[in-house]
Parts: structure tokens; sequence; C-alpha cells
């Protein structure tokens, strides 16, 4: 079963914004609950609290577009070691 996000990136602080600036809103889908991955992350205690969410949903986005492009190059050098450091990530 896939699972459909939408995606909300906003700048709060940094340079001062311009009238141009939005918000980049996006849908992704995967194919975990990553409402329940970061919940596991976060009883594993491997970050601060305060990093968990944003460890996970980069990773998890990054991960899935990796997987969809795994035979192209640079992808494929890098997917079997995102494999071993997301199964490291599991026990």
């Amino acid at each position: 079963m896939a699972y459909t996000y939408r995606v909300t990136v906003e700048r709060l602080e940094g340079d001062i914004p311009s009238a141009a600036d939005e918000a980049l809103v996006f849908q992704t889908t995967n194919h975990d609950d990553l409402v329940k991955i970061i919940s596991a992350v976060r009883q594993k205690q491997l970050l601060p609290a305060d990093e968990t969410a944003e460890f996970t949903i980069g990773l998890k986005l990054f991960a899935e577009v990796l997987m969809r492009h795994r035979a192209d190059t640079p992808f494929k050098e890098l997917f079997p070691h995102i494999g071993s450091f997301m199964k490291s990530l599991k026990r």
C-alpha cells in the first residue's frame, strides 16, 4: 500500500523574504507510513528529539526517489549503501 503526503516547505527565518517567496508545496507517495516510522525512530532515541522528524522525513523522501532510479547513474552506485544504512537503522 502506498501512502500519499503533502509536503510544505516555508521559510520562517533567514534572508529578508521578498514578495516572490512562496511556500514550496508538493505531493509525494511513500511505501511506508511515515508517522509510524518517526515514532519508531523516536523510541530508539537515535537522535535528539528535535532532529528525529527532520532526519526521518528527509531520509525517507530521498530513499523513495533513490529506489525509483536505482538503475540510473549515479543512483545505482549509492543504492546498496543506502540499503545497508536503512537495514542498520531498523535493528
